[in-house]
């Protein structure tokens, strides 16, 4: 089984981005968050054409809202809403024949790394603390789970191109590492990616907009995740960071990331 994870930052605007991966890396299941698009404005249809019917879609005017297309056959289990904001950050599927599937999409935090000074930044540390909560009440590290999304937080030093300069830049600061860590180990998650892709080794899902030349100056964070609950730890048998995406014609700042799960 084959599951992708996509910040797409607007769905309508990158639906010929998204019908090419498909096209290209054929995922089972594709998750994406920053759809920007209420539930009725979906291009579903698109999705069903291409192989993709099965969906779920919690979605909001503009702003964040998350997706699951699969060519596989889902159920929807729940559609949570942390920190009781109706933002669109999470929906949550069963796999037909196989594990549950979370789909987040963590606030970014705002620019400032003080909860006291930036009540974005506050809402972040929430969001994380609850979904932690739920978690450790709602499910079991012995349940096969998968959990994706874009998470925006770079927890490694290598997940930055520089953990010293960015040490108190909002997305690899000290509290919000910590807060991941501990979202993490509530119920033994594992890094699918870093499972395969060994921690020393420099690693990005994101660049910014601003850089004028995002691969001369290679200045990303690794802000996109799979994770897996133990059950499925023997399963990851291949993972993928499609770097290239980044330089598609209208490109996310975003690219997709892949992992491939040997599910018997």
């Amino acid at each position: 089984m084959r599951i992708a994870t996509w910040n797409i930052n607007s769905v309508r605007m990158r639906l010929p981005r998204a019908l090419e991966l498909l096209a290209q890396s054929r995922p089972d299941v594709l998750c994406l968050q920053e759809t920007k698009a209420l539930e009725d404005q979906f291009p579903a249809a698109a999705f069903a054409e291409a192989g993709y019917p099965h969906q779920a879609v919690v979605g909001m005017k503009g702003y964040n809202g998350v997706a699951v297309v699969s060519r596989l056959p889902i159920r929807e289990t729940e559609r949570h809403d942390f920190c009781a904001r109706g933002d669109a950050r999470h929906v949550a599927v069963r796999i037909d024949g196989g594990p549950e599937l979370h789909n987040l999409y963590v606030p970014a935090g705002g620019d400032v790394p003080d909860p006291a000074a930036n009540p974005k930044f506050a809402h972040k540390l929430d969001f994380l603390a609850e979904l932690r909560a739920w978690l450790a009440a709602s499910r079991s590290a012995t349940q096969p789970m998968i959990l994706v999304g874009d998470l925006n937080i770079a927890p490694l030093e290598t997940d930055v191109w520089s953990h010293r300069q960015l040490l108190d830049v909002v997305s690899h600061t000290p509290v919000e590492v910590d807060a991941l860590t501990e979202l993490q180990a509530g119920l033994g998650w594992i890094d699918a990616v870093r499972h395969r892709i060994p921690p020393d080794r420099r690693l990005y899902t994101w660049w910014s907009y601003r850089a004028r030349d995002w691969a001369l100056s290679d200045r990303g964070r690794r802000l996109d995740h799979i994770w897996v609950t133990p059950p499925l730890a023997g399963a990851v048998a291949g993972v993928e960071v499609l770097r290239a995406a980044r330089g598609w014609e209208k490109a996310s700042d975003h690219v997709p990331v892949l992992v491939d799960l040997d599910l018997g």
